[in-house]
């Protein structure tokens, strides 16, 4: 790709005295705005920064990438920025990157599948070679800087020693983009330092890229897995020494990944011959916690998507019932056979994102048990799900059948991936009936232990805590104001919607109906830990300088917070599962603080309506938001200071 036919010297800036990113990213978009690449500047600027918010655009050594992908854009195109001033507070990758030299990528709509993942890898690939970079910090006006965009390196004469070994190098990276293709560039110039071959595969937005042939790893020592979630096609390495690593690592430390894959692997690579059941021995450097983090992290990904979809549906149900009146009744049976057309398709809706929902925990559940051990751990892993979503009570006639929720989820998923991945590996059977294995053998064995694992632990142990915090909360309702508001609040909070939730549901409003005690602790605990966790992902890099969410976490946190002003509590699940040591404690805090201070200032809601329509009804509103933002607050701002805390002792990591 010629890099210099995608710019012009009135694009390239050395006189940039900005000191913040968005100041920079503004100055650059007038420029291409001026030079017709634009045809609305506010747009374009504008689709840049929600980028911004999603993922760090920031790398290392002063460098900065922002693109935007908008109908705004009538020719793909980028400006670049030497800035005289270097930018500390520039969301990176390292987090000590100080950003001096800015690429802002302007790409039409319709090219965002094609023009901006190969813009973007090329971009990533060339800046990763310190000498093109040191030509482009080095240049003294834009036509040297153009010159130096497109100059091919001489061949290095300096002797390397050859070693006549092959490392194989996977790397992926949540958003597929810079990352996966930086750390490639990364280990390749690593291996041409040691005397290595090195050959990369990139897995990433445009799917596989330069994909590992059989022959080349037949020819090979080792394989190193540069990857945030799990690499695709793990059983095409069985038998090579492995080394599991975080996708920013190479740009760190490639040689000593290099040395150490060579001769201090973590493991060899185990897998099913012929078919692709792989499964690998746990990370000896990273230990078995973070390998359960990964396959918590890729359950979470693939749930975020069935998370949005069925609030999404939701939500338009409960807002197109609005002007009826009917945001509480809409899914009552009587309106699936309403005269009003409309309000039949509303009825529907509604129940429709209810049944989406169902299939929340079975697809983490499934992934997180695929990410231990590839297919073979999908069935049972999805089965888990079901079990901890309690679609199995409707079928056995249970009517008050509790689920397990979350965290059966989160036992059964990691179970049903450890166990099918011992039986891949322990199993050997003659190579005619290889066959059986994965198809007969581990399903049968795994989602029998699954279902005994559910029926003599899972299901007993969660409903009897359950119905003892049940039978808790209603020993508490002669208990005076606060104390019952606290346990009702910490209650509701502690499962978002699950089991625990429900019980403390089902006592609220019958005290309430009786007029004993008002609804005001139990709504507000519904929605205070999702907008909470929501605001989190949106104020971290405000409060402490840089993000402390991954990418598929501000996802959740945008989704959380719409969520939570229409009382869906399960847009922030996600964030429970990935850290529930962290993210329960905190909500149940955070819920009871918010709702005990709007019930002492004199707030008072009787009905259940949580969703910010019920609001209006609501006595002492004034006292009601105080305590919501109290509450949120408090969770979102606990989250950032403990995450951030944990990113600088090096115990947490994002991408």
């Amino acid at each position: 790709m010629n890099l210099a036919h995608m710019t012009q010297p009135s694009l390239v800036r050395f006189d940039l005295q900005e000191t913040r990113k968005e100041n920079v990213i503004w100055k650059l978009t007038e420029q291409l705005y001026k030079e017709g690449y634009l045809n609305s500047i506010d747009d374009f600027y504008n689709e840049v920064l929600a980028r911004e918010k999603l993922s760090a655009t920031g790398f290392e050594a002063g460098l900065a990438i922002p693109h935007g992908k908008s109908a705004a854009v009538k020719k793909a195109g980028f400006a670049v920025a030497r800035l005289s001033n270097s930018i500390d507070d520039w969301e990176s990758i390292d987090p000590d990157n100080k950003v001096e030299l800015v690429f802002l990528l302007a790409i039409p709509e319709g090219e965002a599948g094609s023009t901006h993942l190969n813009l973007l890898a090329e971009l990533s690939t060339r800046l990763m070679d310190k000498p093109y970079y040191q030509r482009l910090m080095a240049a003294e006006n834009s036509d040297e800087f153009l010159t130096a965009l497109d100059q091919k390196d001489d061949a290095d004469d300096t002797p390397v020693q050859e070693t006549n070994q092959t490392v194989l190098v996977v790397t992926a990276c949540a958003a597929g983009i810079a990352h996966t293709y930086m750390a490639a560039e990364a280990m390749e110039q690593a291996g041409k330092q040691k005397g290595v071959r090195v050959f990369s595969e990139k897995q990433g937005a445009n799917g596989l890229e330069d994909e590992h042939t059989a022959e080349r790893i037949k020819e090979a020592d080792a394989v190193v897995f540069a990857t945030d979630i799990s690499p695709k096609g793990k059983d095409r390495f069985k038998g090579l020494p492995y080394v599991q690593t975080r996708v920013a690592a190479p740009l760190e430390r490639g040689e000593e990944l290099i040395e150490q894959v060579l001769n201090n692997p973590d493991g060899i690579v185990e897998g099913n011959g012929e078919e692709t059941n792989t499964s690998s021995s746990p990370n000896k450097k990273q230990g078995i916690l973070a390998e359960m983090g990964q396959a918590i992290l890729t359950g979470i990904s693939y749930m975020i998507p069935v998370i949005v979809a069925a609030g999404l549906m939701m939500g338009i149900a409960k807002l197109g019932a609005i002007p009826f009146g009917l945001v509480n009744e809409i899914n009552d049976t009587s309106y699936a056979t309403s005269d009003n057309e409309l309000l039949v398709i509303l009825h529907h809706l509604d129940k429709f994102g209810f049944l989406i929902f169902q299939f929340m925990y079975p697809i983490f559940a499934a992934f997180t048990a695929y990410s231990l051990a590839d297919r073979v751990g999908i069935v049972a892993g999805f089965i888990g799900g079901l079990f901890a979503a309690g679609v199995h009570h409707q079928y056995w006639g249970i009517e008050d059948g509790i689920p397990s929720g979350f965290l059966g989820a989160l036992i059964l998923g990691l179970t049903a991936g450890y166990l099918a991945r011992f039986l891949n590996e322990k199993i050997k059977l003659n190579k005619n009936f290889q066959a059986m294995k994965p198809m007969l053998i581990i399903p049968a064995i795994s989602v029998l232990s699954i279902f005994l694992l559910n029926f003599y632990i899972v299901d007993p142990v969660f409903g009897g805590l359950n119905e003892l915090l049940r039978v808790t909360i209603e020993s508490a309702q002669g208990s005076g104001e606060v104390v019952l508001s606290t346990i009702i609040a910490s209650a509701t909070a502690f499962d978002l919607g699950g089991p625990v939730n429900k019980a403390a549901g089902a006592i609220a409003i019958g005290l309430a109906a009786d007029e004993i005690f008002p609804l005001t602790s139990r709504v507000l605990a519904i929605v205070i830990p999702p907008i909470g966790l929501g605001l989190a992902t949106v104020l971290d890099r405000f409060v402490v300088g840089r993000r402390v969410f991954d990418a598929n976490l501000r996802v959740a946190g945008n989704t959380s917070i719409l969520l939570g002003f229409i009382a869906i509590s399960e847009g922030a699940i996600p964030f429970m599962l990935r850290n529930p040591l962290i993210t329960i404690p905190i909500n149940i805090i955070g819920a009871i603080i918010g709702s005990v201070t709007a019930v002492v200032l004199g707030a008072i809601q009787w009905y259940p309506l949580p969703a910010f329509w019920g609001w209006p009804l609501v006595e002492n509103i004034w006292a009601y938001l105080i305590g919501l933002a109290v509450g949120s607050l408090f969770i979102a701002l606990s989250n950032i200071f403990i995450r951030h805390a944990l990113i600088k002792k090096g115990r947490m990591t994002i991408q």
